[in-house]
């Protein structure tokens, strides 16, 4: 298979747990078409809920008219999120042949899957703590194997005010954290939302941070066990980026686990990993 990263690439990887690949995707040819379609949808959903919403001057501002729908009504943004997630220009990345040599590149395997439920295209609005990922690892909430990588890449620019992807380096070297499954200082929250780490401050202080910015056509992919969390947002755009998950068959801990996927498959971690979870 084609060998996408160089050794220094993968070294960083190794140690690190993420790499950032600037420019990774042809904005006209792979960028460009979900952005289009994202902005048709919006534009679709508001008109059936008697909103003009017009149309953006530059295909880079596809999301034009966003803010303005979730203030009429923040269900219609549901259905935006649910709707994005099946553009096939989308789908066709999240398959994407230079995804999978990247996997086979650093697990060394043959035999790679994608994550079912474990793609999407994510909108953060600002403003939005419940929707918000705290520091968290993808396993438990993905599971399907040890060995997983998310692929992850923006489709507006995330600078500074747009709470760019923080990322506790390293960490995935220490393997998986403790956890509990309800967050007591955000009951409201659910599902994936409601997983927080145990003895989270000690735990996250003893690593080194980063929140590296990122524009349209980055690919930035993490270790399953690596550290993340979502950055709060300053300003007044949703931040919109695109997630896809490729796991290891070999793995010996998803082959004894059949390679269930954990809670968008209706799977309960604490089943998986009695030994990991902390509650009460």
């Amino acid at each position: 298979m084609l060998e996408i990263l160089d050794q220094n690439q993968v070294d960083v990887f190794q140690k690190k747990g993420f790499l950032l690949i600037k420019n990774f995707y042809d904005i006209e040819k792979d960028i460009l078409p979900i952005q289009t379609k994202i902005g048709e949808l919006i534009k679709l959903v508001g008109s059936s809920n008697g909103l003009k919403l017009g149309h953006p001057e530059n295909p880079s501002d596809f999301d034009h008219g966003f803010s303005k729908l979730i203030a009429h009504d923040r269900k219609l943004g549901g259905i935006v999120y649910d709707a994005v997630k099946q553009i096939p220009a989308f789908i066709r990345l999240v398959s994407s042949s230079r995804h999978e040599s990247i996997f086979s590149q650093i697990r060394s395997t043959d035999v790679s899957g994608v994550a079912g439920g474990g793609f999407g295209i994510r909108i953060d609005n600002p403003n939005e703590e419940k929707f918000r990922a705290d520091w968290h690892q993808e396993y438990p909430a993905q599971l399907r194997s040890l060995d997983g990588i998310i692929f992850w890449s923006p489709l507006v620019p995330v600078s500074e005010e747009m709470g760019p992807i923080k990322i506790c380096v390293g960490s995935h070297l220490d393997g998986i954290a403790p956890i509990k499954t309800r967050d007591p200082d955000h009951p409201e929250k659910t599902g994936a939302y409601s997983l927080v780490l145990s003895d989270k401050s000690n735990l996250i202080d003893r690593y080194e941070k980063t929140a590296p910015e990122t524009f349209p056509g980055d690919l930035l992919i993490m270790d399953f066990l690596t550290l993340h969390c979502s950055g709060h947002i300053s300003c007044n755009r949703s931040r919109w980026s695109m997630q896809s998950r490729l796991f290891n068959f070999r793995e010996s801990t998803g082959i004894r686990h059949g390679w269930k996927g954990s809670f968008a498959a209706g799977s309960d971690f604490r089943a998986f990993h009695p030994d990991i979870v902390r509650d009460p």
